[in-house]
């Protein structure tokens, strides 16, 4: 189903805003590398958590405490790497806006 005019225009209109208040943000959605980036930081630190709770329970049971510091190590990184995107956005406040 194709867009109205009146939908069009409201959606050029979005796009004018965002390319002026964001340069940077404007410019990764239309060159598509935002989720690429996404998807890969998200795998890396579920690979990172996962490794880590497996050294961390590796090393308790081996009792090798330097084993178990790694993966606990490992396993904060993984974390950070999952919710540092959403939580990133969600502290940084209410952006201003402009009153025209």
């Amino acid at each position: 189903m194709p867009l109205s005019d009146r939908e069009r225009k409201v959606l050029e209109e979005l796009e004018l805003d965002l390319a002026s208040e964001d340069p940077r943000l404007a410019r990764q959605l239309s060159s598509g590398s935002v989720g690429q980036s996404f998807r890969a930081r998200s795998y890396f630190g579920a690979m990172s958590f996962l490794i880590g709770v497996v050294l961390l329970i590796a090393g308790i049971a081996a009792q090798i405490i330097l084993v178990g510091i790694g993966g606990f190590l490992l396993m904060g990184t993984g974390s950070y790497l999952l919710v540092e995107r959403g939580l990133a956005g969600r502290f940084a406040g209410p952006k201003p806006t402009k009153h025209a």
